[in-house]
């Protein structure tokens, strides 16, 4: 599947982080807790663990990933991110696609240890696909780590005191979210496709008030 020639692109450039810097330690952690990079200093260094950033934007979290000891990949629909991630970074795959299995098939990658997809869900008009997709191209007993904005109870119930709804759930913003989730609501997705959720995490502000959730969930072994 191509991407979709209507959808807005984001216009990464090279000075744009990837990831809100609330989210780099709680993500580091579970990647961390669930697929370790290999010790330091060995005399046989051990392979690195593959990772598939499903979603990489302009590259920087691929980036991140390999001076941490990890083997990473990146896929994104947007061709101003993957042009730049491609020009910074030669030695890493990137690959202009939709997160969709079927287009991931057509790039015949190989399957990963984790698949990490940050602040992606919420974006997708199809997150069954998105769901799909993962699950495809990880190996049995391998981990996806995904983010998205937190919606609960008591923080929409502060949105709404605050006078804040109609610019957190924005519809001026191209390209911008269209699916608002919950731990409860993203939970059912990933075992809808077959995951196991194993670990959430809130990041950013305070308790019940996050800015965005991480969910780690797993492919069965069998």
């Amino acid at each position: 599947m191509a991407p979709d020639p209507h959808l807005a692109d984001y216009g990464w450039r090279d000075n744009t982080p990837h990831t809100e810097a609330y989210l780099y330690k709680p993500l580091q952690l579970l990647l961390r807790d669930f697929v370790p990079p290999p010790p330091a200093g060995q005399a046989s260094p051990a392979p690195r663990p593959t990772v598939l950033d499903l979603g990489c934007g302009n590259g920087a979290r691929a980036e991140a990933l390999h001076s941490c000891g990890y083997e990473g990949v990146g896929v994104d629909p947007s061709a101003s991110g993957i042009a730049q991630a491609r020009r910074r970074l030669p030695s890493i795959p990137f690959h202009q696609a939709p997160a969709d299995p079927a287009a991931l098939a057509q790039l015949q990658l190989p399957v990963f240890d984790a698949v990490l997809s940050t602040e992606v869900v919420e974006h997708v008009y199809s997150p069954r696909q998105w769901a799909a997709a993962a699950y495809a191209v990880l190996k049995p007993g391998g981990v996806l780590i995904c983010s998205t904005p937190y919606h609960g109870y008591l923080k929409n119930c502060a949105l709404a005191l605050s006078g804040k709804l109609d610019a957190h759930f924005t519809a001026l913003w191209d390209g911008g979210h269209i699916k608002f989730w919950s731990r409860r609501t993203l939970t059912a997705l990933l075992q809808e496709a077959g995951f196991q959720v194993v670990a959430f995490r809130g990041a950013g502000r305070w308790p019940w008030l996050w800015k965005s959730m991480l969910l780690a969930a797993r492919k069965p072994l069998t």
